[in-house]
């Protein structure tokens, strides 16, 4: 019985859409979370780093439901920028505009 459930999953996931596939992996991770960071460049020089992130989140119109020009999150904001939460950095509230230059990755 296990193994025709975990074959017909495997053939469900197989015949999914790139899309699909990937909103799924993107629904499990806000499910579980992901220890993300967030870096942010102005030229070639860091300016800010958020650590301990979710997830980072496009902002959606209430009325219209179209896409927003930002993305946002909630995160450790590294003040230091040595990658560590210290005790003067507090987890805070961040808006990053979509021209701004940024890097997202998860945590090794």
């Amino acid at each position: 019985m296990r193994l025709m459930f975990a074959i017909f999953l495997l053939a469900g996931i197989l015949g999914c859409t790139q899309e699909a596939q990937n909103q799924l992996g993107r629904s499990i991770q806000n499910w579980t979370g992901t220890n993300g960071v967030l870096e942010v460049f102005a030229g070639e020089k860091l300016v800010h780093r958020f650590i301990k992130i979710d997830k980072l989140s496009t902002a959606y119109g209430t009325a219209d439901s179209q896409a927003r020009g930002y993305r946002f999150g909630y995160g450790v904001q590294d003040v230091n920028l040595n990658g560590q939460t210290d005790g003067n950095e507090k987890k805070v509230y961040f808006e990053v505009a979509e021209f701004s230059t940024y890097v997202f990755y998860e945590q090794p």
